[in-house]
């Protein structure tokens, strides 16, 4: 194949491409509600349809024939049409990364019309790399920190120490509640197996407790680390292109509703500013921020307290009763730690106290009677 030929086989491939794009852009602009994204991914996709256009001429000037697409089908398959809208950006910055590597080698062919076309059109798709990335990083609903730090939806992520307080009490209780159930189950109420019990309930005590306490530690860790990496990357990006920042900043600004002409303007303004600039862009683009980190030691304690304290309250009527009773006792107690344990979530969620409580109820008698059931069974085919 000539080197003509060459370039109107890779003029057809990138028309191909840039009608995908505008296709993918499209689909995701109608499966955007937020007017102002929908908006800006519109738009993305008449530049993506522009630049197919200009290729197509190009390719006409070269004696080619611009390819006949009857149906244009977005990128990346089915999961345009499925995959959540983030992670369809995400891949279309990465696509978009690509384009601009395609359009530094046509400059390098020796046709200098090619070659401008290509230097104009690549300006765009980096600027489209930028806009993408903004726009998934707006419309995260957490960042993958978060996905690591989050235990259950009512935890408060990089939350006081009541939060961990609370979570860790539910947690000891439901694990050692359960132990002791089957464990109660299995032994049938037996004198013989009283100590079996206690001795399984306190084990489980002990490694839920230490369990909770060096999770709850790394957890607070790891988001200072997390937080600590994307800030030198955002310092490094803010240094080596602030132009680039700074339109990213203003695209945040419009998303929450200010015009483009206010947003430029208050993203001019932070700019002189570097260090504050820094740390909003982190808050806007990464959802962290320095102020709301928990202490790790403060972490580690209250959650290996208070999960310790949970796991007690199934164990502690066996200190003082034997057989039937013992265990009478600790469903007794432990469903009505359940329910206060419910309760108190309501300090850091908005649901109904006795709402809470009762949902943890039932769920305890769910734990309860499995578990029972589980050590019964074990105990007659043993």
């Amino acid at each position: 194949m000539s080197k003509h030929d060459s370039l109107k086989a890779s003029l057809e491939e990138l028309i191909r491409g840039e009608l995908a794009s505008a296709e993918t852009y499209r689909l995701l602009a109608k499966r955007e509600k937020d007017p102002r994204k929908k908006q800006i991914l519109e738009q993305l996709a008449e530049v993506e349809q522009r630049h197919a256009k200009e290729w197509s001429q190009r390719l006409e000037e070269l004696g080619g024939k611009p390819p006949q697409i009857r149906s244009v089908k977005p990128l990346f398959g089915w999961q345009a049409y499925l995959a959540q809208p983030e992670l369809v950006l995400r891949r279309m910055e990465e696509h978009e990364d690509e384009a601009v590597k395609r359009y530094l080698q046509l400059q390098t062919i020796g046709d200098e019309r090619t070659a401008e076309i290509a230097r104009r059109v690549m300006e765009d798709e980096e600027e489209h790399a930028h806009v993408t990335h903004v726009l998934y990083s707006a419309s995260e609903a957490e960042h993958p920190a978060e996905r690591i730090l989050r235990r259950e939806h009512w935890h408060v992520r990089g939350g006081s120490w009541i939060g961990d307080a609370i979570y860790g009490i539910n947690d000891g209780l439901g694990a050692v509640f359960g132990i002791v159930s089957g464990m109660a189950g299995y032994s049938a109420g037996s004198a013989a197996g009283h100590q079996t019990v206690l001795i399984a309930g306190l084990v489980g005590t002990l490694a839920s407790a230490l369990s909770m306490g060096s999770g709850a530690f790394l957890a607070a860790k790891s988001e200072r680390e997390v937080y600590e990496a994307e800030l030198a990357r955002e310092r490094r990006e803010l240094h080596e292109n602030p132009e680039e920042e700074i339109e990213e900043m203003s695209l945040f600004y419009q998303l929450k509703g200010f015009s483009k002409e206010e947003a430029d303007a208050m993203a001019h303004r932070l700019s002189e500013k570097p260090d504050q600039m820094l740390r909003l862009m982190a808050h806007e683009e990464l959802g962290l921020s320095e102020a709301s980190f928990p202490n790790p030691w403060v972490s580690l304690l209250s959650s290996m307290v208070s999960t310790a304290i949970g796991g007690l309250i199934p164990v502690l009527p066996f200190f003082f009763a034997r057989g039937w009773a013992a265990v009478f006792w600790s469903a007794f107690v432990s469903v009505l730690a359940h329910f206060a344990v419910g309760a108190a979530k309501s300090l850091v969620t908005t649901r109904k106290w006795w709402v809470s409580g009762l949902e943890m109820t039932a769920i305890a008698f769910v734990v309860g009677v499995l578990t029972y059931l589980i050590g019964v069974l074990f105990n007659v085919h043993v």
